[in-house]
């Protein structure tokens, strides 16, 4: 009788519902453990290198504290860009302000980093971004969206799938990125190695 081959064990190194969502929708199982990992930014630290270190330690992270022999581990981590400025996730409402009140009327950049870490293969790691423009926003609609407490927990203090989907004039690029994880680069990271 054959030995069976060890199916490798699919875990997401995240604690965000729209990842867990977008992941879904790709019909693979999946456990969620979430990484403990410091995001705060480092001096002069370009958007592109932060997503793309901040995905790998969360993917390294998850991968070294998992049990099973034959796991694949999946991170990502997501900011908006303007101006060369990074937003992360707002601090409180009145930070969630001034980042709309910043976004308004204006395109900025959605980077997403997705890190694939294997035990055999190594890691593997892609930054995807896309460009979305804001129509012109009042104070009302600033005030009225971060009442709803939505852009509390999100980069750049918005939600694309959620109430400020109405805010977006223009989007270049993919969407599910924007949400927090491109589930076309998701696929291909996640293809094993031949």
């Amino acid at each position: 009788m054959a030995t069976p081959v060890p199916v490798p064990v699919l875990v997401l190194a995240s604690g965000s519902p729209r990842r867990r969502e977008l992941l879904a929708q790709l019909g693979v199982p999946f456990a969620v453990r979430v990484a403990d990992v410091d995001e705060t930014p480092r001096p002069g630290e370009r958007a592109d290198d932060l997503v793309r270190r901040l995905a790998a330690a969360k993917a390294q992270t998850v991968l070294a504290a998992a049990p099973e022999a034959e796991v694949v581990v999946l991170a990502a981590d997501t900011v908006v860009v303007v101006d060369g400025v990074v937003f992360g996730k707002p601090v409180d409402a009145d930070d969630a302000a001034r980042m709309l009140g910043l976004l308004s009327g204006r395109t900025h950049t959605v980077l997403t980093g997705v890190a694939v870490a294997r035990r055999t293969a190594g890691l593997v790691i892609e930054v995807e971004a896309t460009e979305v423009t804001f129509f012109e926003l009042t104070d009302a609609d600033i005030e009225a969206y971060v009442a709803t407490g939505e852009p509390l927990d999100k980069a750049g203090a918005y939600g694309i799938q959620g109430a400020a989907g109405c805010f977006v004039a223009g989007i270049v690029g993919n969407q599910d990125n924007v949400i927090g994880l491109g589930l076309a680069t998701t696929t291909r990271l996640l293809t094993p190695p031949t």
